[in-house]
């Protein structure tokens, strides 16, 4: 067990190392043109950019926490924000699994099954993808006729994806998967109040990336009251259209493709990619602040432990143990032959 558990934690030690390695060489690869992107950009929208980049990370964190608590794994915020922080490293590696797996990993360092980590893993990913269409569907037909004619394929696959998100749909087909694997169904399944609380984070991160793309977008020359719109719609179908790329690391390039197409009406020439970059750079920071936080709270919590453990042997040696049986202190004898006294 223990060379296991220890090979367990190499695999994700090398998984978040690959995934520092993938986010240095895309910041890296592209360095010139975030310089010349900041430059055109003051540091208060940078700043509040990157703060509503990393509120819109801790409302989609809410929306999983709140997955895993309607099966039955209730966490607390700081245990769920170091799960999620960490493990969303793994998305900067090819391939859309590491950042899963090593989600589901970390979780079970939480006494949470693998089977209900992976399932609201797989219900917060399938409400982000349907959350963003749905967003996309109402806000870019209205203010993006480029959009609405390239992507207008994707709009009808949100009302689809949202109705198949029901407790009941949801639960059928788990429960299928599990029986074709040969495990047992789920135990607690997903509530209709969980599934909509969890939605309920998952649009509001979808306003708060809006809010993100829409600060740097009015600093790159945007303007119109249409703007906060399109923003959010431009933000959340090019995460759509990264997340569909299955290779591409982040989604990097087909995000940034999308993004530009969007915006290219209503932004001088040039500045969509301006934004693209900007706003890429931004989250990718992001990630690696919160990862960094999560990794300092675990290291802050180990210790914690440490000492919590040190003060109850401490109270345990200080203790003295409990007779043990046939050694017990004889009860002391009655005084006899007192007179008794009158009344």
């Amino acid at each position: 067990m223990k060379s296991k558990a220890a090979l367990l934690r190499g695999v994700r030690y090398l998984l978040v190392l690959l995934a520092l390695a993938f986010c240095a060489y895309s910041l890296v690869s592209t360095w010139d043109d975030t310089v010349r992107a900041f430059e055109q950009m003051s540091w208060a929208t940078l700043l509040g950019a990157f703060a509503a980049g990393v509120a819109g990370l801790f409302a989609w964190m809410l929306g999983w926490r709140t997955f895993l608590a309607g099966l039955g794994s209730p966490l607390p915020v700081r245990a769920a924000f170091r799960i999620q922080s960490i493990s969303q490293l793994g998305k900067y590696v090819p391939g859309k699994v590491w950042a899963v797996v090593t989600q589901v990993e970390l979780s079970s360092e939480y006494k949470v099954s693998r089977i209900r980590s992976l399932t609201a893993t797989l219900l917060a990913v399938a409400t982000s993808m349907a959350g963003g269409l749905a967003v996309a569907a109402v806000t870019l037909p209205l203010t993006s006729e480029a959009a609405r004619d390239r992507y207008w394929w994707l709009f009808p696959l949100a009302p689809v994806l949202l109705a198949a998100l029901h407790p009941r749909i949801v639960t059928w087909c788990l429960d299928t998967l599990l029986r074709l694997a040969r495990r047992a169904p789920l135990e607690h399944p997903v509530s209709l109040a969980a599934t909509l609380r969890a939605i309920g984070w998952t649009v509001a991160g979808w306003v708060l990336f809006g809010v993100h793309l829409w600060l740097l977008a009015a600093a790159a020359g945007g303007d119109g009251a249409g703007l906060p719109f399109l923003a959010t719609g431009a933000y959340a179908l090019a995460f759509v259209a990264g997340f569909l790329v299955f290779i591409a690391p982040g989604g990097i390039g087909a995000r940034e493709a999308a993004m530009v197409l969007v915006l290219s009406p209503v932004l001088p020439a040039g500045a969509p990619a301006v934004v693209a970059i900007a706003s890429r750079v931004a989250l990718t920071i992001a990630d690696l602040v919160n990862a960094s936080a999560a990794f300092l709270m675990g290291r802050a919590d180990k210790r914690n432990a440490r000492e919590r453990d040190a003060r109850e042997r401490d109270v345990a040696r200080a203790t003295p143990p409990p007779p043990e049986p046939g050694n017990e202190p004889a009860a002391p004898e009655l005084v006899r032959g007192t007179q008794p006294t009158k009344e």
